[in-house]
């Protein structure tokens, strides 16, 4: 990137924002530019600064950007996966003096040493395996990344890879998601080169994903593309001419016979028969001879999840009848009742950081709470229960005036008891009536589960139980339908 005018934001070497000093540039899109960045104190040292940009752009633009930025910033903090980069923080540049970023969204990101842009001469199949898996993870977690290419397949200095760019990403909604109106052509399929856009985008389904992983598969083992064409627009015109019949596959001769047909059945003409992800990794990691990835639980979606219409109805009905909202019960992962499970005694942990960034500072089998969204800010933490967070071996001094905005419950699976309820009040009693939510507690997080909470939420003890149970009264299966 050595042309200044090929950078989306410019931001000279030196320059600090929050509590990050901007190193060299990393790499450059149509909508951010990516620096390193250095942190003077604390942990990590090290990240990643997505810089969006503002500056003398038309409000449209600047709309359509700030979406972006939302996009992603909702994403990251919604979901934390082992092959997708991790967020640490999101940051507003607030600098009169420099009109071109005052305001820009700033995320602060995993660091990655490279990406899949530069055509890797060591092992592409375990890379290629890495990301199909990412893939598939992000698919199970009802998502679509929308824009997957090989500059978006980041690679960490282990070697090890992490799916990146979650503008484009949608939330499935039953078979299609929305996205916006726009893709690298290079790695859309067909059906998507000229498509319908209404006031909520573009209909987008995985497969657009499957179809974007055939081209990158093929481009990373071979250098080439599998359509014809010197450049952009010819290798589109050929996408359309093969979705219609005119045209055919040019697939490398390099390619070994098991890749040959994995790229084929992702480059299917038609959606319906592209192969599907769960497939698709297994036949990618016995191409690259790698060992199969752990097999992923089969998803739980609540049915009035999958009927909002049915659920807006029955919310209206529930605030009107009984002066209680459900928003905790369907943003919150299992806030339900305590199910009266005998609790262990508190025992006291080490401290770890009492600032800084993610939930990865979260201690193994461990809870954790943290005075700021997705596990950033101030932690406290516990092997065990509590009933008084300001008292005793343990305790957390920043709880007893702000609010916990975080939680990771980060305890081993194995152990009996490995759900977290919370309190407002001491010694697991509730404090006070909140009128959204149960008098009964204030949340309960399964094992390994994280996420943010509402500014409400100030629990000042936790208790260890087996699972986060639903009440059985009526309150509690309407809750358990969202």
């Amino acid at each position: 990137m050595s042309d200044e005018q090929s950078y989306a934001v410019l931001v000279p070497k030196g320059y600090r924002v929050g509590e990050w000093e901007v190193r060299e540039p990393l790499a450059s899109g149509a909508f951010a530019t990516v620096y390193a960045g250095r942190r003077t104190t604390g942990e990590p040292r090290t990240a990643a600064l997505k810089f969006l940009p503002t500056g003398t752009r038309t409000p449209r633009q600047l709309r359509h950007l700030r979406e972006l930025a939302e996009r992603e910033v909702e994403f990251l903090g919604r979901l934390q996966l082992p092959r997708l980069i991790r967020m640490y923080d999101t940051l507003t540049v607030d600098d009169p003096g420099h009109p071109e970023l005052d305001g820009a969204t700033v995320l602060v990101l995993e660091q990655a040493e490279g990406s899949l842009d530069a055509v890797p001469t060591k092992d592409p199949g375990s890379l290629l395996a890495q990301t199909c898996e990412g893939l598939a993870q992000l698919h199970h977690a009802g998502w679509v990344h929308g824009d997957l290419k090989p500059a978006n397949v980041l690679l960490t200095k282990d070697g090890s890879v992490r799916l990146a760019d979650f503008n484009m990403a949608a939330e499935l909604e039953g078979t299609h998601a929305y996205a916006p109106a726009f893709a690298t052509p290079d790695y859309t399929p067909p059906e998507l080169l000229w498509p319908e856009v209404d006031e909520r985008g573009t209909r987008i389904r995985p497969s657009a994903d499957v179809w974007a992983f055939g081209v990158l598969a093929h481009v990373v083992l071979t250098g080439t593309f599998p359509l014809p064409g010197g450049t952009t627009e010819a290798r589109s015109d050929a996408a359309m001419r093969y979705a219609r019949g005119a045209e055919e596959l040019r697939l490398s001769a390099e390619l070994p016979d098991a890749w040959r047909e994995i790229i084929r059945d992702c480059l299917a003409r038609t959606h319906a028969e592209r192969v599907g992800t769960e497939a698709l990794l297994r036949r990618v990691e016995a191409a690259a001879g790698v060992a199969r990835s752990p097999r992923l639980p089969k998803p739980r979606r609540p049915f009035l999840r999958r009927h909002p219409v049915l659920a807006g109805v029955l919310t209206t009905l529930l605030v009107v009848t009984t002066g209680l909202g459900i928003a905790a019960g369907i943003t919150h992962h299992q806030a339900t009742q305590y199910d009266g499970t005998p609790v262990y005694e508190a025992v006291a942990v080490p401290d770890a950081p009492s600032s800084g960034y993610g939930y990865d500072r979260c201690p193994a089998n461990s809870v954790c709470f943290f005075s700021e969204h997705y596990g950033n800010g101030k932690m406290c933490h516990w092997q065990d229960s509590d009933p008084d967070w300001q008292s005793g071996n343990k305790t957390c001094a920043w709880a007893a005036h702000s609010p916990v905005r975080s939680v990771f419950n980060n305890i081993a699976g194995s152990r009996d008891l490995d759900g977290v309820v919370y309190y407002r009040g001491t010694d697991y009693n509730p404090a006070g009536f909140d009128r959204r939510r149960s008098t009964q507690r204030t949340g309960c997080t399964g094992v390994n589960s994280q996420g943010n909470l509402a500014g409400t939420y100030a629990p000042l003890s936790h208790q260890l139980v087996s699972s986060c149970t639903y009440s059985p009264s009526l309150w509690g299966v309407l809750r358990s339908l969202f």
